[in-house]
């Protein structure tokens, strides 16, 4: 295991920032001001063979779909439009006919979102296997996105779609990014703090809870789960691309009325209290092993 989590709080304080980035790293995607009420979003994520799907059995074309929509899903989070990709691809031991079709699904992928693949880069690897990374770049509104840290006191937690079963029910290869439900959620003001699920609901919803700096009560029963999912696995297992957020108490019923579209299922409450995810006993939920996936 490459230890990500202890990597990243050593080096994320240490990293420099310029006065025009107004969310650096940390967030699902680094937030700078272009003037006036343009917000540019920008996250890269990587998509490595054997890790992220199976190589033997997994076509080039969803592969390169699951790495756009990856990124995508982080768009979502923050409330924003995407609008332009940069695609690199390293591989050894393809064909140059798996590469093309590999590149070709990422940027169909990003075609249903209005995103073009303006540029990147192609390389060998000496071994056998694939590596490829996708930078993402889109747009918000300065008044109208959304970080990790903005849930208070009393806020609801809430969760698009459903959890668990991801990989064996494929949906960790066709899941359809959340970038409607997150714009309609951040533009109208009922998400105050959002993120999207990708390395599980309980290590999600830890960074949730320490950016925001308070505690996430969730009710695990009333987690809604995918078709074959099993509750507990279903908490830690991620790749689910669905959308964590907490929306003010007062906005609650609105947004019940107005959303008719995915379904939205009220699971916790946010409270005051060292950052923590807690069931309702406050059991915390972060000390029964693994909570989640690190690289």
């Amino acid at each position: 295991m490459l230890d990500e989590l202890n990597i990243l709080k050593q080096l994320l304080p240490s990293l420099p920032q310029a006065e025009d980035v107004v969310a650096g790293p940390g967030d699902d995607c680094a937030a700078v001001a272009c003037g006036g009420r343009r917000i540019l979003l920008a996250a890269a994520d990587q998509l490595v063979g054997g890790v992220h799907y199976y190589r033997e059995t997994t076509s080039p074309e969803a592969a390169g779909r699951k790495l756009m929509c990856r990124n995508l899903s982080d768009i979502a989070a923050m409330g924003g439009v995407p609008k332009w990709a940069l695609l690199c691809v390293a591989a050894g031991g393809r064909s140059p006919e798996w590469v093309l079709a590999f590149c070709r699904g990422a940027a169909e992928a990003g075609k249903r979102f209005g995103v073009s693949v303006i540029g990147g880069d192609l390389a060998s690897l000496p071994a056998e296997g694939e590596v490829a990374s996708l930078t993402i770049l889109g747009e918000a509104d300065a008044a109208a996105f959304t970080l990790r840290s903005g849930a208070k006191p009393g806020d609801l937690l809430y969760v698009t779609g459903e959890i668990g079963n991801s990989l064996a029910s494929g949906h960790h290869l066709d899941f359809e990014p959340r970038l409607a439900e997150g714009r309609f959620l951040a533009e109208n003001g009922f998400a105050s703090a959002m993120l999207d699920i990708s390395d599980g609901l309980l290590l999600d919803a830890e960074r949730l809870a320490k950016a925001s700096r308070l505690r996430l009560c969730i009710d695990p029963a009333a987690v809604p789960l995918r078709a074959g999912a099993e509750r507990e696995p279903a908490l830690s297992d991620g790749e689910d691309y669905e959308l964590l957020f907490t929306v003010p108490p007062g906005r609650e019923e609105e947004l019940k009325q107005v959303w008719k579209l995915t379904k939205l299922t009220r699971i916790g409450v946010a409270e005051p209290g060292e950052p923590d995810v807690c069931d309702c006993s406050g059991r915390s939920l972060l000390r029964n092993g693994k909570c989640g996936y690190e690289h």
